[in-house]
């Protein structure tokens, strides 16, 4: 049997690249704000409100349920944060 080798885990468990390339976003937007939010050294609540979210809502992030967000939100939720969203885009391998 050969063994597959895959660029990202979301290569690996989605079944298309795009659906792989919006999970990869996703992904580093969650823990771009999971960090940020950890680095205010503040309770969840003063946190979620600082975000504009409930406190269940802002949990739900920083325990990685990364279904539960979509793309847009994790946007808006990272300019909450004070961070600036990039898009890089090249050509495909």
């Amino acid at each position: 049997m050969k063994q597959q080798v895959f660029e990202s885990v979301w290569d690996a468990l989605e079944e298309t690249p795009g659906e792989a390339a919006r999970m990869a976003m996703r992904s580093e937007l969650l823990i771009a704000i999971d960090q940020r939010v950890r680095s205010w050294n503040m309770t969840q609540a003063d946190a979620a409100r600082r975000l504009g979210v409930t406190q269940p809502r802002l949990n739900d992030l920083l325990r990685g349920k990364i279904t539960k967000f979509s793309l847009d939100t994790l946007i808006n939720l990272a300019m909450q944060a004070g961070l600036s969203v990039k898009l890089d885009l090249g050509e495909a391998a």
